[in-house]
């Protein structure tokens, strides 16, 4: 056999054997990112921050959790755009209200696990909605949104709530990870332009796009054009978008919001950078917050009240008007 014909061979063996690797990387992907979540895995935690950290995090958060839990809440339900039974929990202010936050999970969370912030905002004065976001917690839907799909349910619930509450309510999105995407994604559509009073963003990434070539690059060495090319192909078919079908950059490129960027310094989930490219790109008023040796989604746990002055002091100036001290 000559050296042509066997470079050839070769050549076509290593293309077979890359598009293999590409097909199982993304059946991969899409069975840990795409399907509805059973449980957080060990493996996903050990990423958010140090496990003894978390183990303490853990511990100042129960107390906070038996306080949401013996709270009267009403369970709220509407439908999707794309006909998905959605859940909520609302908490009532302690006295009458104006304003009303709107507060978003992460990745494999749901609306209860949100306590230290529903206590926060309660003890302030708010009305407090906390979201199950499609497929989490009590709401429909086989295949997560990562913010692309659920940026409309946000338009969805403020919606309802200016129907319930009235027009003059003052809303705040807050959102975390995926919640903190969300809400960032959510400001790309006018009628949130339009009714939005502030947002607040912690760690939230870019694009799911942009996470998971950051996480197969970072965990698994491996090129993640080929396997974002077709896991994008699989999850168009599937759940009717694709992963790099929008992204916060394009949504805040004409914000008029305010926002304020929280990001742990130690992240290494979501990396930091995105948070800061969200907030090079945004328009408009914005504030952005570092946290020394918080990893991920863990600011508000490693120093709660930096973190909790920083949200009040933000609301305080563009809410134009004075908050409450917890």
């Amino acid at each position: 056999m000559d050296k042509d014909k066997l470079a050839l061979i070769l050549a076509g063996a290593s293309v077979g054997a890359a598009g293999l690797t590409a097909g199982i990387a993304s059946t991969m992907l899409i069975n840990r990112t795409l399907m509805r979540p059973k449980e957080t895995s060990q493996d996903i935690i050990k990423e958010f921050a140090d496990p003894e950290k978390m183990a303490g995090y853990a511990l100042k958060m129960a107390p906070v959790g038996e306080w949401l839990q013996a709270q009267h809440m009403e369970d709220l339900w509407l439908e999707s755009f794309d006909g998905l039974r959605l859940h909520a929990f609302y908490l009532p202010a302690p006295a009458p209200s104006r304003k009303l936050v709107i507060i978003h999970h992460g990745f494999t969370s749901k609306a209860m696990d949100n306590a230290t912030h529903a206590k926060f905002f309660h003890e302030m004065g708010y009305e407090v909605l906390l979201l199950d976001l499609r497929a989490h917690g009590g709401s429909d839907g086989e295949y997560v949104g990562f913010g692309i799909l659920d940026r409309f349910d946000t338009l969805e619930w403020v919606k309802y709530v200016r129907k319930r509450f009235g027009t003059d309510i003052r809303i705040v999105l807050h959102g975390t990870s995926m919640g903190g995407a969300t809400v960032l994604m959510a400001l790309g559509l006018p009628e949130i332009q339009e009714t939005v009073s502030a947002v607040i963003a912690d760690c939230g990434y870019t694009s799911p796009s942009d996470i998971f070539s950051y996480v197969i690059q970072k965990n698994y060495h491996l090129p993640p054009a080929p396997i974002l090319k077709a896991t994008n192909l699989r999850v168009q078919s599937m759940a009717g978008y694709r992963y790099d079908d929008y992204s916060t950059v394009d949504a805040l490129k004409n914000n008029r919001v305010p926002v304020l960027f929280i990001h742990g310094k130690e992240d290494k989930f979501v990396p930091t950078w995105m948070s800061q490219m969200n907030y090079d790109v945004c328009t408009g008023k914005k504030q952005l917050l570092f946290m020394e040796n918080a990893g991920h989604g863990s600011s508000l746990f490693e120093n709660p009240s930096l973190y909790e002055k920083t949200e009040k002091d933000f609301l305080a100036e563009v809410m134009g008007e004075d908050v409450k001290n917890p």
